[in-house]
């Protein structure tokens, strides 16, 4: 069993790509130039995932990205077409949505089911304030990682800053309601003061900065604060985010690298996968030998024996049956 705590489904739909086909038919007629596609539905039953975390990620407009958003309607607009890509594939029953622990228990035990989908928003300007919270909550969100970027919440990746007073609302606000934050993005002055509000905590997507220089990485102090609140953390599949200074090319005993560095820190328990596989990059960027999603599993093999299951799905199972 594979669980995945980060794969941007709903927004490669957005973006053209069909994920309900197979993956040579995508590859064969892909929109997206430049990025060898990875990831579809079959794709993922073929490496075992049985769940993921799902996510809602508006783009902000950026020269890469022109038709991003330019305010905090238009984040909304993105995470709500995103939202009724999750309901319309469900609909289809290509995914299943999962909003509570019980439900992904259930579904776990139903060998038929298709894909288990957790929504996860990443970057939280698609939220117009604290209140509008239970709106998203309804919605069937889970977790919320307040930045990608800096947003009007929180600093983030390329963006150094604290959490702003409506950040500051926003993860008091999730704390109170106990919507889990991803702590993914997070730069360290904003993640401090969230850990210090104390809201539920995982990262769903990131490596450590022990190996790989940088804010987008955790730092040591920050794996811990995460493991103090019975948090998870997710590998990142980027070579970039796994050996400093590569673009392509890294290995998979590299990655490992980071499982074990993780595991010293905070034990095998806290270690898992969120491959973000589908992520604005393709397969020229992935870790030798995956060049496909349903190759993913080839990592496993470079864990000790004992800790295989944990890191392939059984310690985000433990995470989301005691707080989903």
């Amino acid at each position: 069993m594979l669980i995945d705590g980060h794969l941007d489904l709903a927004y490669n739909a957005l973006i053209g790509r069909d994920l309900t086909l197979d993956l040579e038919s995508l590859r064969a007629g892909d929109p997206v130039q430049g990025q060898t596609a990875t990831t579809t539905f079959s794709e993922l039953r073929a490496a075992g995932a049985r769940v993921c975390f799902g996510t809602l990620f508006a783009a902000p407009r950026t020269p890469d990205s022109p038709g991003g958003y330019t305010d905090p309607a238009g984040a909304r607009a993105q995470a709500l077409a995103q939202l009724d890509v999750y309901r319309r594939w469900e609909d289809d029953g290509f995914i299943r949505l999962l909003r509570s622990g019980t439900e992904v228990t259930a579904h776990l035990a139903d060998t038929g089911a298709p894909l288990g989908v957790v929504l996860l928003m990443e970057g939280a300007d698609p939220v117009r304030d604290a209140d509008d919270l239970p709106f998203w909550v309804d919605a069937g969100v889970r977790l919320i990682g307040p930045a990608w970027g800096g947003t009007r919440y929180a600093g983030g990746t390329g963006a150094p800053g604290p959490l702003t007073d409506a950040g500051r609302a926003l993860v008091t606000a999730m704390r109170d309601l106990g919507i889990a934050l991803d702590a993914s993005h997070l730069d360290d002055a904003a993640f401090r003061e969230a850990a210090r509000i104390g809201p539920r905590m995982i990262a769903s997507h990131s490596n450590s900065r022990a190996l790989v220089s940088g804010h987008r990485h955790l730092s040591d102090e920050m794996a811990r604060a995460i493991a103090d609140q019975d948090g998870v953390i997710g590998l990142v599949f980027l070579s970039q985010f796994i050996k400093e200074g590569a673009e392509t090319g890294a290995t998979l005993d590299e990655l490992a690298a980071h499982a074990c560095h993780y595991a010293e820190l905070i034990g095998w328990d806290r270690v898992a996968i969120g491959s973000d596989m589908d992520g604005g990059f393709g397969a020229e960027k992935t870790p030798v030998g995956i060049g496909r999603y349903a190759e993913l599993p080839r990592f496993l093999d470079g864990l000790p024996g004992e800790h295989r299951s944990g890191v392939a799905g059984e310690n985000w199972l433990r995470w989301l049956r005691a707080y989903l």
